[in-house]
């Protein structure tokens, strides 16, 4: 029996279907509602309800569980859920490293995120042996990351086999109204800005293989970034443009532009109760170059290859185009 934790998720909605698919027997927590998305799999994925935070039911859902895939966490940029992202990804992982050793899991893989990575120096690509530094330009989200991570560490100190994987932005169909889906819809739009920074991108459909890959593999107390290529944000928009037939960005936002944007954003969300659409931190990231370097999973994994991002963009705007009608 496999357990997947966040399994109504982006990520972890994908990987179900991948493991459904290749007839291993899923059991997945829901806190609400069993994910929507998985519809079509009803009676082939056993669905407990709680979350990560309540022990008794992590307790109960590790019965008989051989390998637990921890997808659950908070991806979170607003001030405001900073105790969210602290209990989730710090306390909940705790718990589920916690449970795993005592039902003797066999095998881990958690999802951690490359926010969890020290910065280069010298804008150098940064891989696995990167440190992390303490720093007041650090994120909550990439604080609560680092810290959970830290919690599979000792998991693995303590006899537990886990894997890490780190991957950077991830892009796939769906879900266009959080997470990376949203910036499809703003190439939709049109949205004239783009930033000067630079991030890393991989599609959905490869981390859920990488993550099957290094949990059927004897690889254990390794950590791996999971990046296809590094790109600049106006190649990601235009190209996201051309695929959807829209205009492409033009007009470049400066970092003194953002500063005004993240800041008008705050005072329209004292007075409307609406979360920013920029925050701080986003604004800031926006204007960073992060190079990454995925040599370490192309290494360890030989048969492994990403897809160009190219192929993965084409896709998700067939898709979203093909949900508008």
């Amino acid at each position: 029996m496999i357990l997947v934790t966040g399994g109504t998720g982006f990520l972890g909605s994908y990987l179900i279907r991948s493991l459904v698919a290749a007839g291993k027997p899923v059991r997945a927590l829901y806190r609400t509602a069993p994910s929507p998305r998985l519809q079509d799999l009803s009676g082939k994925i056993e669905w407990i309800q709680g979350d990560i935070l309540d022990v008794c039911v992590l307790e109960d859902a590790m019965q008989g569980v051989t390998q637990v895939y921890h997808c659950a966490a908070i991806v979170s940029f607003q001030p405001g859920n900073a105790d969210n992202l602290m209990k989730i990804n710090v306390e909940g992982t705790a718990n589920v490293v916690n449970m795993a050793l005592d039902a003797g899991v066999k095998k881990m893989v958690y999802v951690s995120s490359v926010a969890s990575i020290g910065r280069a120096k010298e804008q150098a690509a940064i891989d696995e042996d990167c440190e992390w530094e303490e720093s007041s330009n650090n994120s909550r989200y990439s604080i609560s990351k680092f810290q959970g991570e830290m919690e599979v560490w000792r998991g693995i100190a303590e006899g537990l086999d886990a894997v890490i994987v780190n991957p950077s932005i991830i892009l796939g169909a769906g879900f266009w109204d959080e997470g990376s889906g949203t910036l499809i819809k703003n190439a939709w739009k049109e949205f004239p800005y783009y930033t000067e920074g630079v991030n890393g991108f991989v599609d959905v459909h490869d981390v859920v293989k990488a993550m099957i890959m290094l949990m059927d593999s004897s690889v254990s107390g390794e950590r791996f970034i999971l990046s296809a290529d590094n790109w600049g944000y106006r190649q990601l928009f235009t190209t996201m443009a051309h695929a959807l037939g829209k205009k492409p960005p033009h007009i470049a936002a400066k970092p003194w532009m953002a500063a005004i944007v993240w800041r008008l954003e705050k005072l329209r969300g004292m007075f409307t109760g609406k979360q920013p659409l920029v925050t701080k931190e986003t604004a800031r990231t926006a204007q960073l170059k992060v190079y990454y370097d995925n040599q370490k999973i192309k290494n360890t994994l030989p048969d492994f290859h990403f897809r160009p991002l190219e192929e993965t963009i084409q896709e998700i705007a067939a898709a979203f185009l093909a949900s508008r009608n």
